[in-house]
């Protein structure tokens, strides 16, 4: 327990100090992760760490899927849902199953191996690639489909491997059966998971207590992939679905104060998650490399590149195709073939396959060995280094080379002109509600003269950064300035603090009050407002 403990501390540790590397060389966090969990793993004398399938899928998984729904555009998803899903259906069985002939023919494994192989190694991660994608602001559209892939198509692949499991465990496999049980998994898990979100929004509001409606929320993604999961589905695409729901509805549910509190609460949650599967996932280099033993390596590894290139090949096969007869679906946006390129080109595998092939049975229910299973461990994790070192860390120069770097730059330009235009509009009802009360109520002047005043100057600042088009110096000044006398008021509380004339408890109130402030203002001098 105690070792298990420490273990635990010493993963969340690296985490951190691989951040702070990772963000003083420019390099992507995640590689950063996964080549330490590598060094670390053929430390000598260092006991083997690992990698619980289980807990992967029962504790971690659920809420990155949650959050990452939360956090996407409900109307982005609805607009590109076809797209998404020939990517998160379409190509993660046409994968499979070329996946599954090649391993027949030139690996020599039986068909239901192959497909268990095929579904283990189809879905692409969704972690480490949009993580790239945000921090350089690619254009939303191809962030979209990418993520709504990465968050769909998990829950293709594990039913997929459910199935081949099964294919090899009583050697037959029906076709009918199989889509007919795919079909009803698919409806089932997003009625299931809109359910979920329905309800756990009503319970919140009805909870009235950030403490209670934040603990409520970190709750929804298990009761959300917990009992599908339970009862032979993925769980993964019953979670997202609420995580979709909760997006698309929760600011009329939400009160303030748990949005600005679950905020941070959720990004310190999804920041250890992340890092620490990344972290895992290398350390798990010793345990898999070992297993196969000496004999056959090096075939082996000849077994790994040839798989690793044929994922890699068989995504831009689908998506070169896929993208155009996407067009022909009513209201589908035609494609570019920048970003088709890129779309191509984000193949990257993580952990999810990792933590399906680690939860492939050790044995058959007659006493057999798995067949292949150390083989599928192994090709397995050669896909997800290569693809997460080779093209993860080639992501960048990749969308630069596209020129989606300047692209995301001007829409994301254009969105903040279309953002304080409507700060704008929203400000001006703000005004015209506080002059009809004015004048309706008789309300005291002394009230409502410095919130006229104060609206006024908003106004004043935002249209004059819409007409200068963002470049308002004024602003940012002004910003600064406010943050000088927050920082003064500050010291003073403080000295206030030590000399005994503010209590701790007051202190505490007033800090808030000022992180708050603070906050606003630095977002003034970013994005006026």
């Amino acid at each position: 327990m105690v070792a298990n403990v420490l273990l635990c501390f010493g993963l969340i540790a690296i985490t951190a100090a691989c951040a702070v590397g990772a963000r003083r060389f420019g390099v992507p966090h995640s590689i950063v992760l996964v080549l330490v969990g590598l060094a670390l793993a053929f430390i000598p004398g260092l006991p083997p760490v690992s990698l619980e399938p289980q807990l992967v899928m029962l504790l971690f998984l659920p809420p990155l899927l949650y959050a990452a729904g939360v956090s996407m555009s409900w109307r982005g998803f609805c607009a590109d849902i076809g797209a998404i899903s020939v990517q998160a259906i379409g190509c993660v069985i046409f994968t499979t199953v070329a996946v599954a002939a090649v391993a027949h023919a030139v690996l020599g494994m039986a068909w239901p191996v192959g497909f268990v192989l095929g579904a283990v190694v189809s879905p692409p991660d969704v972690v480490a690639p949009m993580a790239i994608a945000r921090r350089l602001q690619i254009p939303k559209r191809i962030l979209t489909i990418l993520e709504g892939e990465g968050l769909v198509n998990d829950a293709t692949a594990l039913i997929l491997f459910r199935f081949a499991v099964v294919a090899v465990a009583t050697g037959s496999f029906s076709m009918p059966a199989a889509s007919g049980s795919f079909v009803a998994i698919l409806v089932g898990e997003v009625t299931f998971g809109v359910a979920v979100g329905w309800l756990m929004l009503r319970v919140r509001q009805w909870a009235n207590d950030p403490d209670v409606e934040i603990t409520l929320a970190l709750l929804t993604p298990f009761l959300a992939f917990w009992p599908p999961e339970l009862l032979g589905g993925s769980g993964v695409l019953a979670t997202v679905s609420c995580g979709l729901y909760v997006s698309g509805h929760g600011s009329r549910l939400i009160a303030a104060g748990t949005r600005l509190q679950g905020f941070f609460i959720w990004r310190m949650v999804v920041y250890l998650i992340e890092g620490v599967l990344f972290l895992l996932t290398g350390l798990q280099a010793r345990t898999i490399f070992m297993s196969q033993g000496d004999a056959g390596s090096s075939g082996l590894l000849l077994h790994g590149a040839l798989i690793t290139l044929l994922v890699i090949l068989i995504r831009f096969v689908w998506v070169y195709p896929a993208a155009y007869l996407a067009r022909l679906l009513p209201g589908a946006a035609p494609p570019t073939w920048r970003g088709t390129f890129a779309i191509a080109f984000t193949g990257i595998r993580g952990v999810v396959s990792l933590a399906a092939a680690l939860s492939i049975p050790l044995t058959l229910a007659d006493g057999r060995p798995f067949p292949g299973r150390d083989t599928i461990l192994f090709i397995t994790f050669c896909v997800i280094l290569a693809t997460l070192l080779g093209q993860g860390a080639m992501l960048p120069a990749v969308y630069r080379r596209l020129g989606l770097v300047e692209r995301g730059r001007q829409e994301q330009r254009a969105e903040q002109a279309r953002e304080v235009k409507a700060r704008i509009d929203a400000v001006q009802a703000t005004l015209a509600r506080l002059k009809e009360l004015s004048t309706r109520t008789n309300v005291d002047s002394d009230l409502s003269t410095p919130l006229q005043v104060r609206h006024d100057d908003r106004l004043r600042r935002l249209r004059r950064h819409h007409e200068s088009a963002g470049e308002d110096r004024a602003v940012r000044d002004g910003a600064a300035l406010e943050l000088e006398l927050i920082t003064a008021e500050r010291a003073r509380m403080h000295e206030l603090r030590d000399s005994g004339a503010l209590s701790d408890e007051a202190r505490r109130r007033l800090e808030r009050e000022l992180d708050l402030e603070e906050v606003r203002v630095l977002q003034i001098g970013q994005d006026p407002a």
